[in-house]
């Protein structure tokens, strides 16, 4: 069966298995620091301030990620970048238990946070390829992977709404520091060949400018990523608003934050379930331009529903789409990019990705104080469908196919 061939790998179970209960934890914080900051200012563009403080870092190192990547020793790269993610998340818990808080002072931790993760994206994300023995099963691993992350999505926020509502954030953030546990033993736990440190003469901007070079000359690539970028800078900042949604317009709590967070992630596990299904060959820029149109118009139909179990059915549409912009995108990395080049491409990803959706989110926190956010959603579903058509068209032109 094609769905979990990649767990015929000990390493990707390993990593698997510490992953999905680590980001189970990076979930929980996330909704927690969004739901604080809206709790305590009523803002939209504070909301967009959390987004920006916490991923335009990674906009900022992840290209210098990426090349850090390249050059030295991807496992040790990881393993810093985990312990360091577990003492941001302790520093966070201390914070909010035993001091009287900011704001500001979590939004620097957000920062700080966002600094460490241009440095563990890249090498994460191109490690899976070291971790998967037959190199046939890394589409599925990477599928497998995104399903991960959006167990993760469904898990988390749902239980950070109960913990919100009974204890408060900071036990949110004692479970995120304590979950890296697992990925920490996991990566421990594994056999990975001997490390032969590459050689190279060359400066980091040499390597930043190769990376550059790389893409114009792979236009499946750089056609790929660019469609990310616009999506991330104009529609994936969607989630910005969830919280304005969860308390003003369904007049709920921090759970109905959380359930709505919930039902995004739930129909992403099923869509990447069927990707990691799919056959090795298949036309994964097709499915793409299709998702991408799904997402769009489920962005229409959620923006101006307010009756909740109404708005949960489009969410499902939504996340259908929403999942493949990020699964997709990092599948034709994966498996297009050369390995000497594979840690740089990713960088580019992560950049994309990462760094273009807090500048989306200070855009969205900002439209949405004068139009409103079910207006702005709005914009965000008509853009991402303009967004589909032009990528077809580029792909089109370059290759007279989808």
């Amino acid at each position: 069966m094609n769905t979990f061939n990649a767990f015929g790998s000990r390493n990707f179970r390993l990593y698997f298995t510490g992953q999905s209960i680590s980001l189970i934890g990076t979930w929980m914080q996330r909704t927690a620091i969004y739901w604080i900051i809206y709790i305590h200012t009523h803002s939209t563009f504070m909301l967009g301030v959390a987004v920006f403080a916490g991923q335009f870092p990674s906009f900022l190192f992840s290209l210098l990620g990426g090349v850090v990547s390249d050059r030295y020793h991807r496992f040790k790269v990881l393993l810093t970048t985990q312990i360091a993610s577990m003492v941001q998340a302790t520093l966070l818990a201390i914070l909010v238990l035993f001091i009287h808080y900011e704001i500001w002072e979590i939004l620097t931790l957000s920062t700080l946070l966002g600094i460490i993760n241009a440095f563990d994206v890249p090498a994460r994300q191109a490690m899976v390829y070291e971790m998967v023995d037959n190199k046939e099963h890394l589409s599925n691993a990477i599928a497998l992977n995104s399903s991960m992350v959006n167990l993760a999505r469904l898990l988390g926020p749902g239980l950070a709404g109960i913990i919100l509502e009974r204890f408060g954030a900071g036990i949110c953030f004692v479970i995120n520091a304590a979950s890296f546990a697992a990925v920490l033993i996991s990566l421990l736990m594994m056999r990975l060949p001997k490390y032969i440190p590459s050689e190279t003469s060359k400066k980091a901007l040499t390597e930043f400018k190769e990376g550059f070079s790389y893409l114009k000359r792979t236009p499946e690539l750089g056609f790929v990523i660019l469609s990310l970028a616009f999506m991330s800078l104009f529609a994936l900042p969607f989630t910005t608003l969830l919280p304005v949604y969860a308390k003003e317009i369904f007049k709920g709590n921090a759970s109905t934050f959380g359930f709505i967070n919930s039902c995004f992630g739930l129909v992403a596990i099923f869509g990447t379930i069927f990707l990691a299904s799919l056959k090795p060959n298949v036309n994964l820029r097709k499915i793409l331009f299709i998702n991408t149109l799904i997402f769009g118009t489920g962005l229409i139909l959620f923006s101006h529903t307010h009756y909740l179990p109404l708005s949960m059915l489009f969410a499902v549409v939504t996340g259908i789409g929403m999942m493949s912009q990020i699964t997709i995108t990092n599948t034709i990395v994966q498996t297009t990019a050369t390995p000497d080049m594979r840690g740089r491409v990713i960088s580019y990803y992560a950049m994309a990705f990462f760094g273009m959706q807090p500048l989306g989110a200070l855009l969205i926190g900002t439209v949405s104080h004068f139009l409103g956010a079910p207006n702005t959603i709005l914009s965000e579903g008509i853009i991402a469908l303009m967004i589909a058509v032009s990528f077809y068209t580029l792909v089109f032109r370059h290759y007279g196919k989808l």
